[in-house]
């Protein structure tokens, strides 16, 4: 996706938006982190941003990227369903949830890091640039090695790029089969009350925290996107900023 598309995106949201946002500027300011968080109704009518100079900017994706990996893996039939077992390596990793067998709905819940390198070892660059470009998914460039351009190779996105993605998704408007879509659709489910459901996915490069998603209530669908400067001890605030900027805008 070029900068035409940022701006025609920006131009869309900044019609209806308030472009830095006191409430969740608030809640930021109080755990000190410095960081932008866009959440915007599924027509994008009513949208809230904070900062919306980092929200423009292009970060790595880290393990947000599981939910295009996903897809493609699925599309490329390097795995099945969310029920085919992913044999451990045997390899001992520093966390614990990872010395196991997975599958697809384990592997991106407790964000699996080797099991999404299996796949890419499978899947190849070259038909990693190509989904890339028809997804037009943030700068569409990958890197060196296959199995960490998400992670810490070319691969960049913005916030606004990524909620563009996420519609896309939600409405069904991705380049794959739809058992595919509906399959990641249902893995990202994170909490389901009698009220709303959040379906999202976390990453962290190192130094860039996000949180990505969407929340359906009753009254409609919203969309987010957060990152920030996030060190080790403060993984924790991805979710409770965006949590508690839902709550505050009356979402969940």
């Amino acid at each position: 996706m070029g900068i035409f598309k940022i701006v025609i995106l920006l131009s869309l949201f900044f019609n209806f938006a308030c472009a830095n946002d006191k409430e969740i500027k608030s809640i930021f300011d109080k755990v000190q982190v410095n960081g932008t968080l866009v959440i915007s109704s599924l027509a994008g009518k009513k949208v809230h941003i904070y900062n919306k100079k980092r929200a423009m900017t292009r970060y790595i994706p880290a393990s947000t990227f599981k939910i295009p990996n996903t897809l493609i893996a699925l599309e490329e039939r390097v795995i099945k369903d969310e029920n085919e077992v992913i044999k451990w390596d045997g390899v001992v990793r520093s966390y614990e949830p990872w010395n196991k067998d997975q599958t697809l709905q384990s592997a991106i819940s407790i964000s699996c890091v080797w099991c999404y390198q299996r796949f890419a070892k499978k899947i190849g660059n070259d038909k990693y640039l190509a989904y890339l470009k028809e997804l037009h998914y943030g700068n569409e460039k990958t890197g060196s090695d296959v199995t960490t351009f998400w992670l810490e190779g070319d691969l960049k996105i913005s916030a606004f790029e990524q909620i563009d993605f996420l519609k896309r998704l939600y409405n069904n408007d991705l380049p794959f089969k739809q058992k595919y879509i509906d399959i990641t659709k249902k893995i990202l489910t994170v909490e389901k009350t009698k009220e709303y459901t959040i379906k999202a996915k976390t990453g962290w490069s190192g130094k860039i925290g996000w949180y990505v998603g969407y929340v359906k209530n009753k009254k409609g669908v919203w969309f987010f996107a957060l990152n920030a400067d996030i060190s080790n001890k403060q993984l924790k605030y991805r979710k409770e900023i965006v949590l508690q900027a839902l709550k505050a805008k009356k979402i969940i």
